[in-house]
């Protein structure tokens, strides 16, 4: 069991560092990398395994065009070294993830443009690549935004993660989308014979992470059986949003509020269920705490898991 750190930008926010929109985690690196480092290593001494570089907004949707093309390159390596210092400052081995985001807009599938993105990929695979362990993808959704990135990222010596974001607002049971909208099965089928050692699930509510984890473990273990493969693992690591309605915009003027509910011991038994369903990766997402990730690590780490029959 691989346990993953939480959602850093809203720990940034907890510990009082500079946070707003459209900025957003990206904030912190400019005015106060000090805090950046700090939660890193809360997230180390809750337990997490691998450590997420803070490059999520350092796209020009969230630092606008001028900035990102004056400071972008800085701040990829002043991430990237944050995160490698943190990952070797204790005796363990903590492994970092280079996050490489969507690149025009979280939940914004529809702005995706395949030669701009391939341009600002190669930036980040450029400037992570000297302390990435793993590069992962996350909150990626559509099946042009997965497949463009596992091409731009192939031949990276890093292992390579794909992570997609899952419809959450109208879920169908046993049918899991895209935010695009397009079925997690169309996923499957276009990412068959392209590298990737890990698909994962992220920024979704976790109520809908389970059917994705059942029905991607299947496909993927009846594809690698065939062909004599290994199966890539699995992971999923859900946000603490409120349900997001048509009117929501990845960079607008609020902080979305989030649920109540998603408590360290709740977000547990969903991650139980996960685990039993065939997740290898447990992690959070916008909301998940240094709390919820020690409740996690202890927690998972200990009990031996019956995996499901899926013959």
């Amino acid at each position: 069991m691989i346990i993953l750190d939480g959602g850093l930008g809203r720990q940034l926010s907890e510990n009082g560092a500079p946070f707003r929109q459209p900025e957003w985690s990206a904030l912190a690196l400019m005015e106060a990398p000090h805090t950046v480092r700090e939660v890193h290593d809360q997230f180390i001494a809750a337990g997490a395994d691998i450590i997420t570089t803070n490059t999520y907004a350092i796209v020009p949707f969230h630092i606008g065009e001028d900035r990102y093309e004056d400071q972008g390159g800085a701040l990829l390596e002043l991430a990237a070294k944050l995160a490698r210092d943190a990952a070797d400052s204790v005796p363990r081995e903590v492994q970092v993830a280079a996050s490489v985001p969507p690149m025009f807009g979280s939940y914004l599938p529809e702005q995706f443009e395949v030669q701009g993105a391939r341009r600002m990929m190669l930036q980040f695979r450029r400037y992570l690549a000297p302390v990435a362990d793993i590069f992962i993808g996350e909150t990626l959704g559509s099946v042009a935004e997965a497949t463009t990135y596992l091409d731009v990222f192939a031949d990276c010596a890093a292992d390579l993660w794909l992570s997609v974001t899952l419809e959450d607002r109208d879920p169908v049971d046993g049918a899991p989308r895209l935010r695009s909208g397009e079925p997690l099965s169309e996923l499957l089928l276009s990412i068959e014979g392209m590298r990737f050692d890990a698909l994962l699930f992220n920024c979704s509510q976790p109520e809908v992470m389970n059917d994705a984890v059942c029905i991607s473990r299947a496909e993927l273990e009846a594809f690698t059986a065939q062909h004599g493969a290994a199966r890539p693992m699995i992971g999923a690591y859900a946000n603490a949003f409120p349900l997001i309605d048509e009117e929501y915009e990845a960079s607008n003027a609020s902080v979305h509020q989030l649920r109540k509910d998603i408590t360290p011991e709740a977000y547990l038994r969903y991650a139980e269920k996960w685990v039993e369903s065939g997740a290898d990766i447990i992690g959070g997402c916008c909301g998940i705490t240094p709390i919820h990730i020690e409740l996690l690590a202890n927690s998972l780490k200990k009990a031996p898991v019956t995996m499901p029959d899926y013959a």
